[in-house]
């Protein structure tokens, strides 16, 4: 789940047997099961239409960003699957050729990055910039993206005016009283009801199971019987419910830091559990900043790098860096840190700038740049789909008490992450489109072995989302990586990864057994 813009707050992220298996799905009532069955029947109807039109591929539009030799083209599918016939809205996707020989081909690989909000049309770059960790793997599959619905290209929707959305300095996610609470409430109050002003025909359809649908919907486009399928992060859970939802159209399918599926955690929960990995993942992060002080002279300890992180917030509360970055837009930045390994050397690079007296390197790289409206226009738009897909997926608590006492008590050992994702998620509170019961995952009848790879120590999507996930999904295959954190494990270049996705992808086998990697190499300062 990728945080990447917050409210007042952080700049964070912070046929027959498919019918079947539909209505198992939700929750049992008779107008739940009516709606399960005609989703499932209006799904097999767009696939059955789609895979009869297929999709017109042309050169990408010039402002897309994407040269030849990838092509562009769209999918339509209904706005609301239980009435395949209504209103349509079209999901951009896009596409690169296999590099091998027609004989190596074995069909479309389809990419979802995360999110919810995030686009996977740049997935076909990783042939044109010639990507070594999928060199074999494109020999034999077409690399294709897509914006999901209301993502970038297909059908975005929005909840406030982008310049407004990226404007700073934020208010402080951690409050210092009451006072501070109801301002930020407010905020996340006004958030929801622009998203209903703006957005409001979109909303009710913006969950993930319609996602899930129109996967299939493009999986039929493509001419594909059965779906190859990498899904990252939040692309995890879309891979799960479709792995519920449509287990026979199921080929390959490879998970990647894991959301837990369990409806208990979706996704209240989920937020909670992740403020706790954040805090293990920060601290991981701290102690080799430590490690390398004679790099970055920030402190030669965790204890003493903390006491300058709580320092340099306590000078940005007091008087925003260079009037625009505060704690908020901090908190924003070095959320990237335990994320990624790959963010560890830059973020400390600059705030080792900072420490040594160059304060405007660091708000040159967390200040929002006002002339980039296309960038904003992005910004707001993925934030917008985060919110609205999260809201409508599950109920959420509406009773304030709750989510104070719960973000009250993590906030005293988990104080990265805790309150600036609690803003975030506040609008689902208040959230007046319909909210779902999300699908029961399991294994449905046919299912393929499902390859799962997940890192031990991940912030953003933690371990225990990928054993669950294993649970549930028979003859599902967990690859471990020991003692290592960074979120999306199938980008690192670790052997003993990396051979066993491509091994997956071009012959569908796995392992007799589940298996733990040594970590990839750490970070050089």
């Amino acid at each position: 789940m990728r945080r990447t813009a917050a409210l007042g707050s952080a700049g964070v992220l912070v046929a027959g047997a498919l019918v079947a298996s539909a209505i198992a799905a939700p929750a049992a009532g008779a107008d739940t099961r009516d709606r399960a069955w005609s989703e499932a029947r209006g799904a097999q109807v767009a696939a059955e239409r789609a895979a009869k039109q297929g999709i017109d591929w042309a050169d990408c539009p010039a402002d897309w960003g994407f040269a030849k030799p990838i092509q562009c083209g769209w999918v339509s599918v209904p706005l609301d699957y239980a009435r395949p016939n209504g209103k349509q809205i079209k999901i951009a996707v896009d596409r690169i050729g296999s590099t091998g020989t027609p004989a190596e081909r074995q069909g479309a690989l389809v990419y979802n990055p995360g999110g919810p909000g995030g686009s996977g049309m740049r997935f076909p770059t990783r042939v044109t910039n010639k990507n070594p960790l999928w060199a074999n793997t494109a020999k034999a599959y077409d690399f294709v993206g897509f914006d999901p619905r209301g993502v970038g290209h297909s059908t975005p929707i929005s909840c406030v005016d982008p310049q407004e959305f990226v404007k700073a300095p934020k208010l402080d996610p951690v409050p210092d009283s009451e006072a501070d609470k109801r301002a930020q409430r407010k905020l996340a109050a006004e958030y929801a009801d622009g998203c209903a002003e703006r957005s409001g025909w979109m909303l009710p359809h913006m969950t993930t199971p319609n996602t899930v649908r129109d996967l299939d919907v493009i999986r039929a486009a493509l001419g594909e019987k059965k779906l190859n399928f990498l899904g990252v992060s939040y692309g995890t859970y879309i891979g799960a419910v479709y792995a519920t939802l449509f287990p026979g159209h199921v080929r390959r399918m490879i998970v990647d830091s894991v959301v837990n599926p369990s409806r208990e955690k979706i996704w209240y929960q989920a937020n909670l559990d992740q403020d706790v990995a954040f805090q293990t993942r920060w601290n991981d992060w701290k102690a080799w900043v430590a490690a390398n002080d004679a790099t970055f002279h920030i402190g030669d300890t965790p204890e003493k790098v903390e006491a300058k992180w709580l320092e340099l917030r306590a000078t940005a509360k007091k008087a925003p860096l260079g009037g625009v970055v505060g704690p908020a837009e901090l908190v924003g930045f070095f959320q990237s840190a335990p994320y990624y390994d790959s963010s560890w050397a830059p973020t400390a690079k600059v705030w080792s700038q900072y420490v040594a007296g160059d304060t405007q390197a660091l708000v040159d790289a967390i200040a929002p740049d006002m002339s980039d409206t296309a960038g904003n226009i992005r910004s707001e738009n993925s934030n917008a789909v985060y919110t609205a897909v999260e809201c409508a997926d599950a109920k959420w608590p509406t009773n304030w008490q709750r989510w104070d006492r719960d973000n009250t008590r993590l906030h005293r050992d988990h104080p990265f992450m805790t309150w600036a994702n609690a803003w975030m998620n506040l609008p689902c509170a208040t959230w007046s489109s319909k909210q779902r019961t999300p699908v029961q995952v399991k294994s449905g009848k046919d299912l393929a072995p499902v390859l799962i790879v997940q890192s031990e120590r991940d912030a953003a999507t933690p371990y225990e989302g990928a054993v669950e996930l294993h649970k549930r999904l028979n003859n599902s295959r967990l690859i471990t990586e020991k003692n290592a954190g960074s979120h999306g494990v199938t980008g690192l270049v670790n052997p003993c990864v990396n051979e066993r996705v491509d091994s997956y992808l071009l012959t569908g086998k796995v392992d007799a057994a589940d298996v733990t990697c040594a970590p990839h190499a750490t970070p050089k300062p």
